[in-house]
C-alpha cells in the first residue's frame, strides 16, 4: 500500500468526511489501478468495520421514503449515534437517478456533522451498484458510523439485494387497503423484518390504522424472516415525526433479539459467504471481457447465439474453454 492510501486509511479511521468520499470513490471506480488500492485499503479497514446495525429501507414510489429516512435519522443522531445513508439505485443508468434529489430534501440531515449520506454509483448493474455498497458500507462502519441505513430506490430484485446486505429490512407501504395490499409482491413482503405504514396523518390516519391491521393479517400467512421474531406492523407520519421514535426502539429490541439468539451472527457470515461468491462471478466476468484472447472472439459467439445458430450454453462453455486453455 502506498503512502497516499495509508494516509486515506488513517483518515478514515478518524472519521474525516472528505477521506470517507475520497474512499468510496475508490471503490466505485473500475480502473485497474484503484481497484487494486481499494483492495488494500478495505483490507486495512475491515477490522474495524462491523460495528454497526445494517438497515435496508425500501418503499412503494411516493411513499415517503427520504422524508422517513431525514425524521428517524435525525431522531438516531440526537441519540448520539453516527448515521451514514447509502443508496442503491439500478434505475440511475437508465433515469439519471433519484437520490441526488432526495439528498437535496433531506436538507437539515445532510447538514449535521454526524451523518453522511452518498448517493449510489449512475450507471452499471444492479450487482456492479451493490457490490459498491457493500464496500462503501464497510468503509463508513470503519469511520465510526453505528448505524448504517441502505436505501434502495429501485423496485423488485434491489430489495432483495439490500436484504442480503444488512441485518434488518423495513418495508414502507402507503395507506391504503384490499387493491394495494394485492398489489405487493409476496416476495418483497416476506424479506420484511417490520412494515411501516408512513402517511399516517389528517384524513388518512384511520386509513392507516386499518391498512396496519389488513398488512398483520396478511403476515399471518407468510413464514417470517428472522427466526425469534414476528414481524411488527407500525405506523408514523414522518412529516409531522410522529411514531419515529417508537419505530427506532423496534428497531433496537429486534436487534437485541437476534444479538442474543446468536441469528446476527450467523446472518453476517452467510452474507460475507455470499459476498465472496458475488466478488469471484464478477472478477471472472471481468477477466473474461478483459483478456485479450477472450475478449475477441465474445462479440463472435454473442452475434452467433442473438441470430440463434449456437446455444447460450455451449457459447459460455466455448468461451470458458478457450479461457482455461489460455491458463495452461
Amino acid at each position: 500500500m502506498g503512502n497516499d492510501s495509508e494516509s486515506l486509511v488513517t483518515e478514515v479511521l478518524a472519521g474525516k468526511r472528505r477521506a470517507i468520499s475520497r474512499a468510496i470513490t475508490m471503490v466505485e471506480s473500475s480502473r485497474a489501478d484503484h481497484r487494486a488500492e481499494a483492495v488494500d485499503m478495505l483490507e486495512a479497514l475491515a477490522p474495524s468495520a462491523g460495528n454497526s446495525i445494517r438497515i435496508g429501507i425500501s418503499g412503494v414510489p411516493g411513499v415517503g421514503k427520504s422524508t422517513f429516512i431525514e425524521a428517524i435519522g435525525n431522531h438516531i443522531a440526537d441519540q448520539g449515534h453516527r448515521v451514514a445513508v447509502l443508496a442503491v439505485d439500478p434505475s440511475s443508468a437508465i433515469t439519471g437517478g433519484s437520490i441526488l434529489g432526495d439528498k437535496t430534501r433531506m436538507e437539515t440531515l445532510g447538514r449535521r456533522e454526524d451523518v453522511f449520506i452518498r448517493p449510489s454509483p449512475a450507471g452499471g448493474t444492479l450487482g456492479g451498484v451493490t457490490r459498491r455498497t457493500r464496500e462503501s458500507m464497510l468503509i463508513c462502519e470503519a469511520a465510526g458510523y453505528d448505524v448504517v441505513i441502505v436505501e434502495t430506490v429501485g423496485v423488485g430484485q434491489s430489495e432483495t439485494a439490500v436484504a442480503d446486505m444488512t441485518d434488518m429490512f423495513l418495508l414502507m407501504l402507503l395507506p391504503g387497503g384490499g387493491d394495494e395490499l394485492q398489489g405487493i409482491k409476496r416476495g418483497i413482503m416476506e424479506l420484511a423484518d417490520m412494515i411501516i405504514v408512513n402517511k399516517a396523518d389528517g384524513d388518512m390516519a384511520a386509513t392507516a390504522r386499518h391498512s396496519a391491521s389488513d398488512y398483520l393479517s396478511a403476515l399471518k400467512l407468510l413464514h417470517p424472516r428472522t427466526r425469534n421474531w414476528s414481524v411488527p406492523v407500525k405506523t408514523c407520519s414522518a412529516l409531522e415525526n410522529s411514531g419515529i421514535e417508537e419505530i427506532w426502539q423496534t428497531v433496537e429490541e429486534y436487534r437485541t433479539t437476534i444479538s442474543s439468539s446468536g441469528e446476527l451472527a450467523e446472518r453476517r457470515a452467510l452474507q460475507a459467504k455470499t459476498w465472496m461468491w458475488s466478488e469471484i462471478s464478477e472478477s471472472l466476468i471481468a477477466a473474461l471481457r478483459n483478456d485479450p484472447i477472450t475478449s475477441t472472439r465474445i462479440e463472435q459467439l454473442e452475434q452467433e447465439v442473438v441470430a440463434g445458430t449456437l446455444p447460450a450454453t455451449l457459447a459460455a462453455a466455448k468461451l470458458i474453454d478457450i479461457f482455461l486453455r489460455k491458463q495452461d
